[in-house]
């Protein structure tokens, strides 16, 4: 009886008892039966009657516990009920029931997972919405691009783009009668804020009916950086090339003309302006291999490169390409690298072109009989700085800002002259962008100048 309630197990007593007691009664009242034996007989009664209850009770009590113990993630022993066969046929259903059920919710476990597989799976970003706008689903895609965004919370927590959020809100825009007035599909354009900033067609449909996770709507972001910058760096390429290939095209048209006309029998004119020619078309190639290399860096800046980089490898190699040319000058290339200098996450090939484009300035525009510094160091736990500092005659701190633009320079006829392109600096940016890192310039005039790169440290 422990395991009954008392109240419960008295009264299912008390209802039992009933009927056999109204009947003695009566038959004691009628004098069919006398006082003693019709109370030796309530007794005896009473006594089969709570023996038999306590037992059936019991069996309920069992038979409860089995279908609470069903709900769980093991599933439970049969209970024995011998004395209540109905009950113990019920726990049987019970747990036919429970094994059906499991293997449904096995089934759509499964079919959910898979179903979150292929929507992993798919390439571009992925969010699902339901009626009011909030979260319900994202694919990897939409959290390597968004971070972790929470479900259950309102779209706009993850863009700022009012014509997005706008486009949303008319799709799932409904008429007094429930029904909905835009049509089921449309597409927004937008620039996603980086870095680096990226061009987006966001593609939005509604579903015929809410999903049964109450997904309602669908956002695809589709990703058109590459062709947009595609379509710009052709223009530029056209416009900067055109703008920058127009001098050395003219010389080099004018000495033809000269040395076919004036200065054909003169071999001494006829040696300078030769030798001016084979500079202007250098000029040119290095314009063109620059272009190029811009354009390529370009087209592939949203694309993060995750190589590990050994830094000491890349810049001892720098040092020694450039070590010649530091001779000639009379400067002197100081290498320092600190002893817990990490690898960085990069392209070699790209890092290789920052930093010989950075040393390969300051040796230029240094002052002769100097030394340019290339120093290495961690910072934090989590990145890596290079500075390369020349002792030139710096930079007017109004020309910081725009040092990276295309063809920009401080002094342009003496970047020509020391056969600069423009292009270095703004290669830098690139490629610095791609990486995830950030360029610093610090300079002051008389002073020289140091600029430094901050990359991403291997973990």
């Amino acid at each position: 009886m422990s395991d009954v309630p008392l109240r419960r197990y008295v009264v299912a007593n008390a209802v039992a008892l009933a009927p056999s007691y109204a009947a003695l009664l009566v038959l004691h009242w009628s004098g069919a039966l006398a006082g003693k034996p019709t109370l030796l007989a309530m007794l005896g009664i009473a006594v089969v009657t709570m023996f038999l209850v306590q037992r059936y009770l019991g069996s309920l009590m069992r038979f409860a516990r089995f279908v609470g113990e069903l709900s769980g993630e093991r599933e439970p022993a049969m209970p024995r009920l011998f004395f209540s066969p109905a009950t113990e046929e019920l726990a049987a259903a019970a747990a036919l029931l429970s094994t059906a059920w499991r293997r449904q919710r096995a089934s759509l476990d499964n079919l959910a997972a898979s179903a979150q597989a292929i929507v992993d799976g798919l390439p571009d970003p992925l969010i699902a919405l339901d009626r009011h706008r909030r979260i319900v689903r994202t694919n990897r895609a939409a959290r390597l691009l968004l971070g972790q965004v929470g479900t259950e919370r309102d779209v706009s927590t993850a863009f700022r783009q009012p014509q997005l959020l706008a486009a949303i809100d008319g799709l799932l825009e409904t008429a007094a009668d429930g029904n909905f007035i835009a049509p089921d599909q449309t597409a927004v354009e937008f620039v996603l804020s980086g870095p680096p900033e990226l061009d987006v067609v966001a593609h939005l449909r509604r579903l015929p009916k809410p999903a049964a996770d109450g997904s309602l709507a669908l956002i695809v972001l589709h990703d058109t950086t590459a062709q947009r910058r595609a379509e710009r760096m052709r223009a530029d390429f056209v416009a900067n090339a055109s703008h920058e290939l127009k001098t050395p095209i003219a010389g080099l048209a004018g000495f033809i003309e000269t040395l076919r006309g004036p200065a054909r029998d003169d071999a001494s004119a006829r040696e300078r302006f030769l030798a001016i020619m084979a500079d202007q078309a250098d000029r040119m190639r290095r314009l063109v291999d620059d272009l190029l290399r811009l354009s390529r860096i370009e087209q592939h800046e949203h694309a993060r490169p995750d190589a590990e980089v050994d830094l000491s490898g890349v810049l001892h190699s720098v040092v020694d390409l450039l070590q010649l040319k530091a001779t000639s000058r009379k400067v002197t290339l100081d290498l320092v690298l600190d002893e817990a200098l990490p690898h960085a996450v990069g392209d070699p090939d790209e890092l290789i072109i920052v930093f010989q484009n950075l040393v390969d300035n300051a040796i230029k525009y240094t002052k002769p009989a100097t030394i340019v510094r290339v120093a290495a160091r961690p910072v934090g736990e989590d990145r890596v700085a290079v500075a390369v500092s020349d002792d030139g005659e710096g930079i007017a701190a109004v020309h910081l800002p725009r040092l990276t633009e295309r063809f920009y320079r401080v002094d342009a006829a003496r970047s020509r002259q020391l056969g600069g392109t423009g292009l270095g600096l703004a290669i830098v940016k690139h490629v610095v962008n791609r990486h995830r890192g950030r360029l610093d310039i610090q300079s002051t005039p008389g002073k020289g100048s140091t600029f430094t790169v901050t990359l991403p440290a291997a973990s």
